[in-house]
C-alpha cells in the first residue's frame, strides 16, 4: 500500500512545502493538495517547488475540477511540471464543490467531467484532443505521462471512474462503503472493457494518532477530525437530491447521517473545528476516519488493503500534523510494507 499526504494550501507556503519533505522523509510516496482559488493559495505554484525540494514524491490536486481552469491550461501546467522535474503527477479530478460553489457557479456535469478525463490526459501526453470544438495539440511535449484519478460516491459518477479514469478517489475511509464502491468502479471498467486491476484505488480520510485508546484521546481525535463529515456531507446532500433518500441507488450507511445536516460555510471548509458539522455522530467519524493509536490504524488499513485499496492518503487537517505524520513514518507506514 502507498501512502499520501493532503494539505490545504493555506499560507504561509513554506509550510506546506515542509511538510511534504516530512512526510517523504517518513515513506509516503504521494502528496496532494486541496485546489480552491478563493479559499487557499494556488495549488500549482506550490506544487513546482513540492517536486523541486523532494527526490521521488508525487505530486497532485485533490482534486481540481474541468471549470476553474481551461483544459489545455490544466493539461500544459501538469505536461510543464513533469518535463521540470520527470514525470512526477498525478491529476485528481472531480465535479468541483467548494471551487466552484464558492465562486458562485454550480458544480461541473458529470459528462462534461468524463469528457475533461480524456482531453487533458490527452494533451498532457502529447496527443492531439478536441478542446470546445477545436483540435489542440501541445507540440513541445515529449513523453509526457500523466493519470488522472477521479473522484467519485454516486452511482453515475463510480461508473465514468471506472470507464475512463486511470485511478478512483474515495474520500472516506468506512469498510462497508469502500467494498461497495470499489466493486462499483471496477465492475464499471470490466464493462467497459477495460482491466479492471488496471484502476487505481485510493481512499482519502482523515487521520489522527493518538496515545492510547483512552475515551478522553478519543473524543479529543474525533473533535479534531469531525470536519470531514461534513465535507463528505456536501457530497452526500447533492446524491439525495439527485436519486431521492431511500431510492436503492445510494447505500444508506452513506445518506442517513446527514438529516440533521442545517447548511454549510465554505469558509470553515475542511477545518477542524467547524461549526457547521456539529451534527455529524461520533459513529460517522469513527467509520470515516482513522482514529486512535497506532495499531488501530494498522489494523483498518490491512482491511483496507483487502478491499483493494493501493493506496490511502492522510487528510492532515488538525492540531497534530507533523506528530501523524511522524507516526505513520515510525509505526504505520513500516507495518503496512511489512
Amino acid at each position: 500500500m502507498d501512502f499520501g499526504l493532503v494539505l490545504q494550501t493555506d499560507p504561509p507556503a513554506a509550510e506546506v512545502i515542509s511538510l511534504m519533505r516530512r512526510a517523504e522523509r517518513a515513506g509516503f510516496r504521494y502528496g496532494w493538495t486541496f485546489d480552491s482559488a478563493v479559499l487557499w493559495q494556488e495549488p500549482f505554484v506550490i506544487h513546482s517547488q513540492i517536486l523541486a525540494q523532494t527526490e521521488r514524491m508525487t505530486v497532485g490536486p485533490m482534486v481540481t475540477n474541468p471549470g476553474t481552469r481551461t483544459w489545455e491550461v490544466t493539461a500544459s501546467t501538469f505536461a510543464t511540471l513533469n518535463e521540470m522535474y520527470g514525470n512526477r503527477t498525478v491529476c485528481g479530478i472531480g465535479r468541483g464543490d467548494s471551487a466552484m460553489r464558492v465562486a458562485g457557479r454550480k458544480p461541473n456535469t458529470l459528462a462534461r467531467l468524463g469528457d475533461a478525463i480524456d482531453v487533458i490526459r490527452d494533451l498532457a501526453e502529447g496527443r492531439e484532443a478536441v478542446v470546445d470544438g477545436t483540435p489542440v495539440r501541445l507540440p513541445w511535449i515529449r513523453d509526457g505521462a500523466l493519470p488522472v484519478w477521479m473522484a467519485a460516491y454516486g452511482p453515475k459518477a463510480l461508473a465514468i471512474a471506472g470507464e475512463r479514469a486511470d485511478g478512483f478517489i474515495l474520500q472516506l475511509a468506512d469498510l462497508f462503503l469502500t467494498e461497495w464502491m470499489v466493486k462499483a468502479v471496477k465492475d464499471a471498467a470490466a464493462k467497459a472493457g477495460r482491466d479492471p486491476d488496471a484502476v487505481t484505488v485510493c481512499v482519502a480520510a482523515p487521520a489522527y494518532v493518538t496515545a492510547d485508546d483512552s475515551p478522553a484521546a478519543l473524543a479529543h481525535a474525533r473533535d479534531q477530525c469531525r470536519w470531514f463529515g461534513g465535507m463528505v456531507g456536501n457530497h452526500v446532500a447533492d446524491l439525495v437530491a439527485r436519486y431521492g433518500e431511500g431510492s436503492g441507488m445510494v447505500p444508506a450507511e452513506l445518506t442517513a447521517y446527514i438529516k440533521e445536516r442545517q447548511g454549510y460555510d465554505y469558509s470553515h471548509h475542511g477545518r477542524s473545528g467547524n461549526p457547521d458539522t456539529a451534527f455529524v455522530p461520533d459513529e460517522i467519524v469513527d467509520r470515516f476516519c482513522l482514529i486512535g493509536p497506532p495499531e488501530a490504524h494498522i489494523a483498518k488499513l490491512r482491511r483496507l488493503r483487502e478491499l483493494g485499496v493501493d493506496q490511502f492518503a492522510v487528510y492532515d487537517m488538525h492540531d497534530a500534523k507533523e506528530a501523524v505524520v511522524d507516526a505513520y513514518g515510525e509505526h504505520v507506514i513500516p507495518a503496512l510494507h511489512a
